[in-house]
């Protein structure tokens, strides 16, 4: 049955690529929102403006999250790919129950498993068996690699552009933190029908990173291949652009996760729950055209 909507529903990680679309759409349901963000800033100031109560907090501050979870009836929570998740699980399921949320939306990942080398998706297996103890309802989202990718470690110029990435000959379906926020937004407001379940999340269709190139390249209107490179060379990049080992270490060790095929497939579950199939690549490309030009520059 629907959560409670007398109480507001709460969207952690508020500002980010999933938590900010799905506050945007609960809004505009007329639900009433309540979005905890790490600091406040013009993204938080553009979800005050469009009627969301913006609190701002920390998911490791039992304080913080205690007030963020009062008069909430159901709550998405996400937590980046930072050390300090099993706390901040802990911490929410504690809050939670404190203040009788009836329902939690949990970001996880399709790579989390007890056998998982990555250390973030170990801990995100841990995290659902800890939440999978909270007294009422819980849904775990299992996503395959985010679309976002694409920007965030694609490397572009204005002649064309490089997907240098340890995936081998690997398959995904690569999907949206829109079309994910949307499916959380659609949970989140009715949690009844997907408790104490899993969901793998897809995007439409399953492409080798060839082809992923090859619909980047004419999105965009310039060459884009594929390149690939070992995991460990992966790991050298991403340390000489200063990243924090954590998710270096995650991101080595989920690349061959994936060259195994832990992360291929394809489903219709963001369409059967939401009414709307996920976009694909090019549309994502074209969507986002914005972002790969200032990647370009």
């Amino acid at each position: 049955m629907d959560t409670d909507h007398e109480k507001s529903i709460l969207v952690t990680g508020a500002t980010g690529k999933t938590g900010g679309h799905a506050v945007r759409l609960l809004l505009r349901d007329g639900l009433r929102v309540r979005a905890l963000v790490h600091r406040e800033d013009e993204r938080s100031e553009q979800l005050a403006a469009a009627g969301a109560e913006v609190v701002r907090g920390d998911l490791h501050d039992l304080d913080d999250v205690g007030g963020a979870t009062r008069d909430v009836g159901s709550a998405y929570f996400v937590h980046p790919i930072a050390p300090g998740l099993i706390e901040a699980t802990v911490i929410f399921a504690q809050a939670a129950a404190e203040n009788g949320v009836d329902a939690i939306v949990n970001m996880s990942q399709i790579s989390a498993r007890r056998e998982a080398k990555s250390d973030a998706a170990r801990q995100h297996w841990l995290a659902e068996r800890v939440l999978d103890r909270f007294p009422a309802q819980v849904t775990h989202l299992r996503p395959t690699f985010f679309a976002e990718w694409l920007i965030v470690y694609g490397e572009y110029d204005e002649k064309g552009g490089v997907l240098r990435f340890p995936m081998g000959d690997g398959r995904h379906a690569p999907i949206a933190g829109e079309d994910l926020g949307r499916l959380a937004a659609a949970i989140v407001a009715n949690p009844g029908p997907h408790a104490a379940k899993t969901y793998p999340i897809f995007g439409p269709v399953e492409l080798h990173h060839d082809e992923i190139a090859a619909r980047v390249s004419k999105a965009l209107g310039r060459p884009v291949r594929y390149e690939p490179i070992s995991p460990a060379t992966f790991a050298d990049i991403l340390r000489g652009r200063g990243w924090d080992p954590h998710r270096i270490q995650h991101l080595r060790n989920v690349a061959i996760d994936y060259q195994n095929g832990i992360f291929a497939g394809t489903n219709d579950v963001i369409e059967t729950i939401t009414g709307r199939p996920p976009m694909g690549v090019e549309e994502f490309v074209e969507r986002n055209r914005r972002e790969f030009d200032r990647a370009s520059r």
